[in-house]
């Protein structure tokens, strides 16, 4: 809302179409409107010139679009870029484009201010929660970043856990997979959680998306240590899980493991994860771990992390290791945020 007005951009197809039925209009307006929104980047009713005079007045009254601009932008040498965007509360989140072969770009989306999850590798945790992002806010990183150049993939990895949002999650999908609107299919977009496992459940009921598990240890003991929501929903729940999630034919669970050293990257590690992964189509992506200051973790030496990699190659296991992006940036979760917070402290 802004200034009581409904903001458009927080609307899915059926909200909008509703909306049309109260003020008198005909549905199928509502793909139009969608289309001169997010195809053609329209944030003026006087614009949509397929519209009636006094139906584009009307909809003045009631409701308005939102538009973001980054208030700060990093790239790096990779060209990875960060975007910092301001909320109208004066919070800030972060996005961040990742560039991949042929030219494609994955976007990494935030989903809350901050986050309660307070996994100890992450710097986004140390903020705490501070409030939830609503679907406008969720669908204009996207549409921000996309002005500076096209998206192949999003991801919901930035700042918060996901399904700790999970209806305002939810509702973004379902704008951001619109036909009439910026097209994205559900394959091209994957939700990454800490493992919420009643919200995963509901998850799959409300809408499809790519699934990532933030999985990071093979035991309870290291995983409570590292991901206190771990002491709630322990790896035997997790894993049970995933097995029942519904795949699509192609379709994989992807479960993230960033490796800290001395912590979960021994053979012992790689072992134990070969055996919790039985059973499930997955895939891992393995991340070494970013170092940050203020974080007592550091990355494993080349030699531990390629003789993981391959015990689980070894084994059938697809094992991506993904490089490190914008290192030279704040490019891990919350370092831009953290950087600017100091600042106008």
């Amino acid at each position: 809302m802004s200034h009581g007005k409904i903001d458009l951009k927080g609307l899915t197809l059926d909200q909008l179409q509703q909306l049309l039925v109260d003020l008198g209009k005909e549905t199928y307006r509502a793909k139009q409107i969608m289309r001169w929104i997010y195809q053609r980047g329209v944030t003026d009713f006087e614009q949509m010139t397929d519209l009636g005079k006094d139906f584009r007045q009307k909809l003045a009254e009631r409701a308005c679009i939102s538009s973001w601009q980054p208030e700060a932008v990093e790239e790096s040498r990779d060209g990875t870029k960060k975007y910092l965007f301001r909320l109208t509360d004066g919070e800030s989140v972060e996005a961040v484009r990742i560039p991949m072969d042929e030219g494609r770009a994955t976007l990494c989306i935030s989903t809350q201010v901050g986050c309660a999850m307070q996994c100890q590798f992450c710097l986004t945790g140390s903020f705490g929660l501070t409030r939830n992002l609503r679907p406008e806010e969720i669908v204009n990183q996207v549409c921000g970043v996309m002005a500076d150049g096209p998206i192949g993939n999003i991801v919901l990895m930035g700042m918060g856990e996901p399904l700790h949002n999970l209806e305002n999650v939810v509702a973004a999908l379902k704008i951001l997979y619109l036909d009439d609107g910026l097209g994205f299919g559900s394959r091209r977009v994957t939700l990454s959680t800490s493992g919420l496992v009643p919200e995963m459940k509901r998850l799959w009921e409300q809408v499809k998306v790519n699934l990532a598990i933030s999985l990071n240890a093979t035991t309870d003991e290291v995983r409570d240590r590292l991901m206190p929501i771990n002491k709630k929903y322990p790896l035997a729940q997790l894993m049970a899980a995933c097995r029942e999630y519904p795949l699509g034919p192609r379709q994989r669970i992807t479960f993230e493991y960033i490796l800290i050293r001395g912590v979960n990257d021994s053979l012992a590690d790689a072992k134990r994860l070969v055996k919790l992964l039985h059973g499930i189509r997955g895939k891992v992506n393995l991340i070494p771990f970013n170092e940050h200051a203020g974080s007592e973790f550091k990355c494993p030496d080349e030699a531990t992390i390629r003789a993981f990699q391959s015990y689980l190659l070894d084994r059938q296991i697809v094992a991506i290791r993904r490089a490190s992006k914008g290192q030279d940036i704040s490019a891990a979760c919350g370092q831009l945020k953290g950087k600017l917070d100091k600042l106008t402290e």
